[in-house]
């Protein structure tokens, strides 16, 4: 095993612990760090820029800027989107009925994890899943369905408590338009689905009050009153 280990690495950007193993055939971006008694197998693929920490087994996909904390086993059929953040000892699963007599020859579930998404320390995600893109999974949840994006979930099993803006800053449970007050990105909700509204969109909504005034709520949540036209 020892004659695999980094002598294929030609990108001398990536550094790689010398108590690593990473077989031939692995795929990893420039800028990577894989730290120690890491496993990488022939078949895994690691995006640019990405950390790797101690006793980690991969053998699934990694986008670029992914932080891969200890004691965490990213399987095959595990897909990892860009700047995704895995806590310590998190857990992803690829077999929902695994039986020692039975063997499944590489038929694995797959997972995906859409960019930007975090799970907090010892958290357990079953297979066959999807996790949005920015969502939050809290400490020790588990996680038995999709997720969406934005999305803040903790327990067990884990439920919405809440939404997360890109940059982390919790949003509340329930609004129909947030500016977040860390990063200024603005978001709207539509039963329980959250979307970023970029600036170059337009989405005003005009409501008509009982008052005979027009109310023209902006993305931002800032209210305008603008007295009704005379017919």
């Amino acid at each position: 095993m020892s004659e695999k280990r980094n002598i294929f690495m030609k990108n001398s950007k990536i550094f790689i612990h010398k108590s690593a193993f990473v077989d031939k055939g692995a795929k990893i971006g420039e800028g990577t760090k894989i730290w120690h008694n890491v496993h990488i197998t022939e078949n895994a693929i690691i995006g640019e820029n990405c950390k790797i920490g101690q006793n980690c087994y991969i053998a699934g996909k990694l986008g670029n800027g992914c932080r891969i904390q200890n004691n965490v086993n990213i399987y095959k059929g595990v897909d990892l989107e860009d700047y995704v953040f895995c806590g310590p000892s998190m857990t992803f699963t690829n077999d929902l009925n695994p039986r020692a007599k039975y063997p499944k020859n590489g038929e694995w579930t797959e997972t995906v994890v859409k960019e930007g998404a975090s799970f907090g320390a010892g958290s357990v995600i079953l297979c066959g899943i999807t996790i949005g893109k920015h969502a939050l999974i809290g400490a020790g949840s588990v996680v038995t369905k999709d997720i969406s994006a934005y999305t803040l979930v903790y327990g067990n099993p884990a439920k919405i408590q809440g939404f997360v803006c890109e940059c982390g800053k919790k949003m509340p449970l329930n609004f129909r338009y947030y500016t977040c007050t860390k990063c200024s990105r603005n978001y709207k909700q539509n039963k329980y689905k959250v979307e970023e509204i970029k600036k170059n969109k337009i989405d005003v909504k005009i409501l008509f009050t009982k008052n005979g005034q027009k109310t023209i709520r902006k993305p931002h949540s800032i209210q305008k009153f603008i007295p009704a036209r005379k017919e």
